[in-house]
């Protein structure tokens, strides 16, 4: 497994080769036996290919529209949106998208309590052991991925059109990759560790 850890990178340029719906099963049982706290397992994982992948990602379009002309959401994330616009056509590009939603969460524009708050990070951690499950199957089988978080500039739009009840939590393209990065940089361990004895 060290393997896919150390090989696995972000991609951003897919081959339009379909994806074997049995890898893309494959890549979701992955992502299901992830641990979670109390075995909550707070995911349910929507796969979304061809017509209706791109009905989704007219609406991930929208939102970023709206967010660009003044009727903003997050107003001060603007910085991030033509890293969006790049993430979209990234999305367009990959044959499948997997969005991961929380059946359990709120909306992040809604107001939480302490408790709720709490319960919040205990999911968030949950489903990115579940992505990153996914993301290392799909490693394993010769298949490129992209963790997006661009979906926040697009929420409400997204949410409507996913219409399930839940927050949204992000997507992960998928499709055989048709570039090579390197690896990015990464800092080094001991500027990271505290043994504490």
């Amino acid at each position: 497994m060290i393997e896919e850890i150390a090989s696995r990178r972000s991609i951003r340029k897919y081959r339009q080769n379909e994806v074997p719906v049995e890898m893309i099963h494959r890549i979701l049982q992955a992502g299901r036996l992830a641990p979670s706290g109390k075995n909550k397992q707070p995911w349910i994982f929507l796969v979304y290919r061809e017509q209706v992948k791109k009905e989704f990602l007219l609406k991930m379009e929208e939102g970023i529209q709206r967010e660009e002309s003044g009727h903003s959401i997050l107003p001060d994330s603007g910085y991030g949106l033509p890293d969006a616009r790049n993430t979209l056509r990234v999305m367009r590009e990959a044959p499948v998208l997997i969005v991961v939603v929380n059946p359990y969460g709120k909306s992040p524009f809604e107001e939480l309590t302490v408790d709720e708050r709490v319960t919040e990070i205990v999911d968030s951690l949950s489903i990115g052991a579940a992505i990153q499950n996914m993301l290392l199957e799909a490693e394993r089988l010769g298949i490129g991925t992209l963790w997006v978080a661009n979906t926040c500039f697009a929420y409400p739009e997204l949410t409507e059109f996913i219409n399930k009840p839940g927050q949204l939590i992000g997507a992960v393209a998928l499709g055989y990759a048709d570039e090579a990065p390197r690896q990015r940089p990464r800092k080094a361990l001991e500027d990271l560790v505290e043994y504490r004895n």
